[in-house]
């Protein structure tokens, strides 16, 4: 890449429409060359927050930087991003070089050394050989290359994409993300990516932004966010989670969550009284007599194989239970008296 990618901070940034808060007084930094994610449910503000970056709409309060410059008030075409749609929309009456080289020609570049700078960007996302098809010519993953190629030909310091896989059949999102995630890498760029999808976000991302209700809801990387969820909505919000109610107290100098029967013994918890202790089904073990470790019993409900895995609903005190067992060839009838082991480390202690 001729350009260098660059940082993009949000400083306090606000968007209005009407009466009506997009994003409410929102701040963080995406560090050049990272790839981030914009994750939340619609309406949250997410897709507002990238626009803003991209200059599509304008902040209503706080400043946005790329690169360390202050482009709050510049328009989109002074901005040095380039955005990926979730539309892909690509000329359907250009080819596929043409639609990539665009760009450059709209920018005052010749239409041979536009499209040599195309050629370049076409072999990056493997469609060297497609450059002559036309868009209706294309399966939707050639489609979701060609716009990455027409928004990387313009070497921009930072690439937006807004939910760029929602159009694609569940396989073909798992390849274009990856290939997405990959040349992301190789080329150093910065990225800054909005998908409702948590499995998504897990996959692809150096950090995830969690937005809800027009503000951050928690920042992390995949793996903090889903093993250590800060609230009630955040543990239910990314993956599978089984919530307990229950109390933390202090029991001779150490904090104990306590739920009914259950005691489990805590580490480096800073929540006290009231709390939740939100537990994925992964880390749930399934037993047909009570293990020594600490456990719930339940009866099993209904059970559904997935080939690589059982999903069993254990009826407990606490609710349904989701646990997910990769011992599929166990005989457990409905009905039959279970024990979910657990332990600390299963999970985390939240707020309720």
């Amino acid at each position: 890449m001729a350009v260098q990618a660059a940082n993009v901070v949000f400083e306090n940034v606000s968007k209005k429409f009407g009466d009506f808060t997009a994003v409410d007084s929102v701040s963080f930094t995406v560090e050049a060359g990272t790839l981030v994610t914009l994750l939340g449910p619609s309406g949250c503000g997410k897709t507002t927050t990238l626009r803003m970056i991209a200059g599509l709409d304008s902040a209503s309060g706080g400043r946005v930087l790329i690169g360390g410059k202050d482009v709050t008030r510049l328009a989109a075409s002074e901005r040095d991003v380039s955005m990926v749609f979730q539309s892909y929309a690509l000329f359907p009456h250009l080819n596929v070089i043409d639609n990539v080289a665009y760009g450059l020609q709209a920018g005052g570049m010749r239409k041979e050394p536009a499209r040599e700078q195309a050629r370049t960007k076409l072999a990056l996302v493997g469609l060297s050989e497609l450059e002559v098809r036309l868009p209706s010519e294309l399966s939707g993953g050639q489609q979701q290359r060609v716009a990455v190629a027409r928004a990387l030909v313009l070497e921009p310091q930072v690439l937006l994409f807004d939910e760029p896989l929602s159009n694609l059949d569940a396989k073909l999102r798992r390849k274009v993300r990856d290939d997405i995630r990959a040349l992301q890498q190789s080329l150093g760029l910065t990225v800054v990516y909005v998908t409702h999808d948590q499995s998504e976000a897990l996959a692809v991302s150096d950090r995830v932004i969690v937005m809800s209700n027009a503000r951050i809801a928690q920042i992390g990387t995949p793996r903090e966010l889903y093993e250590r969820p800060a609230d009630r909505f955040l543990a239910d919000f990314i993956g599978d989670a089984n919530l307990i109610t229950g109390q933390v107290v202090n029991d001779r100098g150490e904090q104990v969550f306590v739920a009914g029967a259950l005691r489990l013994p805590l580490q480096g918890s800073n929540v006290s009284g009231q709390a939740l202790f939100a537990v994925r089904p992964q880390r749930l073990t399934l037993h047909r007599s009570a293990p020594a470790t600490p456990h719930i019993q339940g009866s099993l409900g209904k059970s559904a194989y997935l080939g690589t895995h059982l999903e069993h609903n254990v009826k407990t005190e606490f609710g349904d239970m989701l646990v997910i067992d990769t011992d599929v060839d166990r005989d457990l009838k409905t009905g039959e008296t279970v024990y979910v082991g657990l332990d600390a480390r299963a999970g985390a202690v939240v707020s309720a």
